[in-house]
């Protein structure tokens, strides 16, 4: 992996995080060195500094745990604060339950904090944010948008258990309709000398308009509704839960919840070295005898979600205090 440098630090003071296909190969090498110090850091039990003084919005209009929970945990890891509005289903706690639009509640933020960090069910809602706000905006989930947090982490966990990227195949399977992580990771997959396998029910295929830009990109793809066979031919297998508050009709729902599930009986036809990736939350997709093969990788990808994400809080505030060292 190339040399930090200030420059390449400086390029993401301001800036607004929104989706994957905004970075090049060469942005996420940048952010991912700074995890990496950062993961240094947590490890030796440094107390940090970066964010002293500074406050993160944490403005989360869908439910939410280990996304909301490891973004605020990174800023107070940087010696920063944190203001939360952490809405549930059923217990609106905010002004939108009054009407107020998101919009309106950008704006008003923008003059508490020195960034959001914002989810919704609402695809397209953290560019409305970005429009609104004039500090850093961080896409923590839009609908069936864009996650693109979550797929940082995932290529930081296939990069620290694999080694790299470039050669793998990578089977994404389960809800690839509904689920934004992997919309978001298959852009950064189209990055690197990958062939991704996508593999699902035909009614939560890939949508078209992402393969159809996947193809122009020159990524190279296998569509499949067998789900042993993509298992077996990846190095990594990404796995996702059916998404039921998607879902119009429920029956539709119950037809399709569990034709893809993972076991323990599966695991010893995968390939040598094979990792398990979810983002979770984990539903019955992945049965819990799979958590003892050591290639299950999806407990320590989700703690890579710390250093990931204090990475981005740091660089798009411009915080980056280690950076005085280079």
């Amino acid at each position: 992996m190339p040399e930090l440098s200030q420059a390449k630090i400086n390029a993401f003071h301001g800036i607004d995080i929104l989706n994957a296909a905004q970075f090049t190969k060469e942005n996420l090498e940048t952010l991912f060195l700074v995890a990496k110090e950062y993961e240094k850091c947590l490890k030796e039990k440094k107390r940090l500094y970066d964010m002293d003084g500074k406050v993160m919005a944490s403005l989360f209009f869908e439910p939410s745990t280990r996304t909301r929970l490891s973004f605020e945990t990174a800023m107070y890891r940087l010696g920063g604060n944190v203001i939360t509005v952490a809405e549930a289903a059923d217990s609106k706690t905010s002004s939108t339950s009054k009407g107020e639009t998101l919009r309106d509640s950008f704006i008003m933020v923008d003059a508490y904090a020195d960034l959001i960090v914002t989810r919704s069910s609402e695809k397209g809602s953290a560019q409305i944010a970005a429009d609104a706000a004039k500090i850093p905006v961080l896409n923590a989930g839009d609908g069936i948008g864009q996650h693109p947090s979550q797929a940082l982490l995932d290529i930081y966990t296939i990069i620290k258990e694999k080694g790299g990227v470039d050669g793998l195949s990578v089977a994404l399977c389960g809800d690839l309709k509904n689920g934004r992580t992997v919309h978001s990771l298959i852009d950064f997959l189209s990055l690197y000398k990958t062939k991704v396998i996508l593999a699902s029910p035909e009614v939560l295929a890939m949508p078209q308009e992402i393969t159809t830009k996947m193809q122009a990109k020159g990524l190279e793809m296998e569509v499949t509704n067998n789900f042993k066979y993509a298992c077996t031919k990846a190095d990594v297998i990404y796995m996702t839960r059916v998404q039921r508050e998607r879902f119009e009709d429920l029956a539709q729902y119950e037809k399709v919840k569990d034709d893809f599930i993972m076991n323990g009986s599966m695991v010893k036809d995968f390939k040598p070295g094979a990792i398990i990736l979810h983002p979770f939350p984990r539903l019955n997709e992945i049965a819990l005898d799979v958590d003892a093969y050591e290639g299950a990788a999806y407990f320590r990808q989700a703690a890579n979600g710390l250093p990931v994400r204090m990475a981005m809080i740091a660089l798009v505030t411009g915080n980056v205090k280690f950076a005085t060292k280079i």
